[in-house]
């Protein structure tokens, strides 16, 4: 059993995440996803789908990146 770096949790089921180089333990994607999706810079949710980028700056949808900004952007062509 390993336990996850996020809750502690001792679990049989664990499994392990690298990214960029280095290596997590989880026991549910719930604590990955909290460890490891990047959050958008307007209403601060955890992006867990594809969400939208401009120069670095990663938001859960194009409505978020509107609000803030940035222009061009579509959910959907």
């Amino acid at each position: 059993m390993a336990k996850c770096d996020v809750c502690g949790n001792d679990y049989d089921k664990s499994f392990t995440v690298t990214m960029k180089g280095k290596t997590s333990t989880f026991d549910s994607f719930e604590c990955a996803i909290h460890a490891l999706a990047p959050t958008c810079s307007h209403c601060g949710c955890k992006i867990i789908g594809h969400g939208v980028e401009s120069k670095g700056t990663f938001y859960c949808c194009a409505h978020c990146a509107e609000v803030s900004g940035v222009k061009g952007l579509e959910d959907r062509v």
